[in-house]
């Protein structure tokens, strides 16, 4: 497996996986952080043209997972809740993560490569994606409170952490 900026020929191969994700995350009791219908294709077309979508790619350069790799300011990320960031230092967020499939070492190769690739990084998840929070606990993020999306003011638990060798 290897991390790349995604292409416009990955398209297909980004909306499948997310499709996936979304299967995945209603039956492992996460029905509502995406919905039926997130990511948009729109906005999945706007990350590969801004340069921010990375994919894992397998030994035929197929599309195993992706994420999009943005460097902060995020706006959502100006206010935490019942807690705080450990730093105010610039930083990088992960956001749209998803593999196609579960098991198979995807998620802990995207996340260690945003980690080996960022400054402080951020991310944030829904309180139901145990899975999500699981793989960010088990590479050295903590949660630092809680956050509200701009767009529908849901809450989402917020994590953090400095690269390695800044901590």
């Amino acid at each position: 497996m290897r991390i790349r900026q995604a292409a416009a020929a990955d398209l297909d191969g980004a909306l499948a996986v997310y499709e996936s994700a979304r299967a995945f995350m209603r039956e492992a009791g996460n029905p509502n952080q995406w919905g039926d219908g997130f990511p948009p294709r729109e906005l999945v077309e706007s990350d590969i043209a801004a340069g921010v979508l990375r994919v894992c790619a397998g030994e035929a350069d197929e599309v195993l997972g992706c994420f999009a790799f943005i460097p902060g300011p995020e706006p959502d990320y100006a206010r935490v809740y019942e807690g705080a960031w450990p730093s105010d230092e610039p930083y990088d967020v992960v956001h749209r993560f998803a593999a196609l499939r579960q098991g198979q070492g995807v998620g802990g190769a995207m996340l260690d490569w945003a980690l080996g690739h960022g400054r402080n990084l951020r991310v944030d998840t829904h309180r139901d994606n145990k899975p999500m929070q699981g793989l960010l606990a088990s590479r050295g993020l903590s949660c630092c409170g809680i956050i509200r999306l701009g767009r529908s003011g849901d809450e989402r638990l917020a994590y953090a952490r400095a690269p390695r060798g800044r901590q």
